[in-house]
């Protein structure tokens, strides 16, 4: 039997360098960022399911990241147009 993965890494040696990314993208991310700190706590988005298709960007990351500390179930895919 093969293990069953619904994801797709390309390479996970970059995994530091893209957390690097997101965390510089977060400072030049105030609007989203006072959103997680507002509500972050109270998870007003728990029982919303997101799925998304969108170039995968660091910021895209943000918004996802923002998304699920909001309490939402996310699924994205990245578009290749």
């Amino acid at each position: 039997m093969t293990n069953f993965a619904d994801y797709k890494i390309a390479d996970i040696n970059g995994a530091g360098w893209g957390r690097r990314e997101i965390n510089i993208a977060e400072t030049e991310m105030p609007g989203l960022m006072a959103l997680r700190d507002e509500f972050g706590k109270e998870k007003p988005l728990k029982g919303a399911r997101i799925a998304g298709c969108l170039h995968m960007t660091i910021q895209t990351a943000v918004l996802i990241e923002t998304l699920i500390a909001l309490g939402a179930e996310v699924r994205w895919s990245s578009c290749n147009i």
